[in-house]
């Protein structure tokens, strides 16, 4: 993968992380490499495309999470739970997030 393919998807990704800085900084890379305008709306527009999928894929987990029996209910979440497994969140900080 060359380095304009690499900036290109970096600026997609920021789009889907809502990284205002990372979008801010990988489209100055990409200006920095030649990569035209054009190309960048381009990569700007698909990262809002895997976003919008994304956040329907969640309203619709949350809309039947209250349909979920307890047992079904994720074992532990980003807000302190030690549990890192099927169903939980991977959030958390220092050497934990990094696993």
């Amino acid at each position: 993968m060359d380095d304009k393919v690499r900036e290109l998807i970096a600026v997609g990704a920021s789009i889907g992380a809502h990284c205002q800085p990372c979008l801010s900084y990988h489209v100055g890379k990409a200006r920095e490499l030649g990569i035209t305008a054009e190309e960048i709306r381009e990569a700007i527009a698909v990262g809002h495309m895997v976003e919008k999928g994304s956040m329907s894929a969640m309203r619709q987990f949350a809309a039947g999470v209250f349909e979920q029996k307890s047992s079904e209910a994720a074992p532990a979440c980003c807000s302190g739970g030690k549990a890192r497994g099927k169903g939980g969140c991977r959030q958390g900080s220092g050497k934990e997030a990094a696993r």
